[in-house]
């Protein structure tokens, strides 16, 4: 069947745009628009408002994917029964992620199996989708890549990867808000830098029956954890 000349001249046009969403669903809700007596205006608000969430979609997909999750976590998905002693207000509060722009820490402290990755990358999750650049890292990795491209002079695709996310999520202990092009933590080797960040803050208390608890810490970024001078220090 040939096809009118004025359609293909339009998706000739979205094609251009790159409105991929409109060119899918113009015809389609055009027919429902006449249906529907919609006017012109609901009927191009509608299809405007299906690219613009196609579009967000999309974006918080490359988020998600730059960030480098080994696997995706919820806060819906947490138990709140184990650890059995644990802020849920607290944790809840944090999830309104003012802390990044208050260009505050977040530290999570636990033995193994209370659920620290599992907060730590929920909450890197909730910061993509509100629109954040985040990275997953392992703490190692991160103070041996700025390390390593502190002593060489100049930053490397590796480090940059670092210290642009304006979230840094580190599987050993905290989320790192990020406020510049520089490094988010400076330690002389990772064992100091995890203990110089858990020095200031007070120990886990055990929970009733004996089990240690979750804690969670918002508070100002420590000195020994990052680094606020144009210049990085030196390790």
């Amino acid at each position: 069947m040939t096809r009118n000349p004025a359609d293909l001249l339009l998706n000739q046009h979205l094609d251009y745009l790159k409105l991929t969403c409109v060119k899918e669903n113009c015809q389609p809700l055009a027919a429902e628009s006449a249906a529907n007596h919609w006017s012109h205006l609901d009927y191009l608000g509608r299809l405007l408002q299906g690219e613009v969430a196609a579009r967000q979609e999309r974006t918080i997909a490359r988020r998600i994917k730059a960030a480098r999750f080994p696997v995706i976590k919820t806060l819906e998905g947490f138990r709140w029964d184990w650890p059995k002693k644990i802020n849920r207000l607290q944790i809840q509060d944090l999830f309104r992620l003012s802390f990044i722009e208050e260009k505050a820490n977040v530290i999570f402290l636990g033995l193994v199996g209370l659920g620290k990755t599992h907060l730590a990358t929920a909450l890197g999750y909730a910061a993509c989708q509100h629109g954040y650049s985040v990275l997953f890292a392992n703490a190692i990795d991160v103070v041996n890549t700025l390390s390593a491209a502190q002593t060489k002079g100049r930053s490397n695709p590796s480090s940059n990867a670092i210290s642009h996310p304006r979230c840094c999520s580190s599987m050993r202990s905290a989320i790192f808000p990020s406020t510049s092009a520089e490094p988010t933590c400076s330690s002389r080797s990772s064992a100091n830098a995890t203990n110089g960040v858990l020095s200031s803050l007070p120990p886990t208390k055990p929970s009733n029956n004996g089990l240690p608890s979750l804690t969670a810490i918002a508070q100002s970024p420590p000195p020994c954890s990052t680094v606020s001078s144009t210049t990085p220090k030196p390790f």
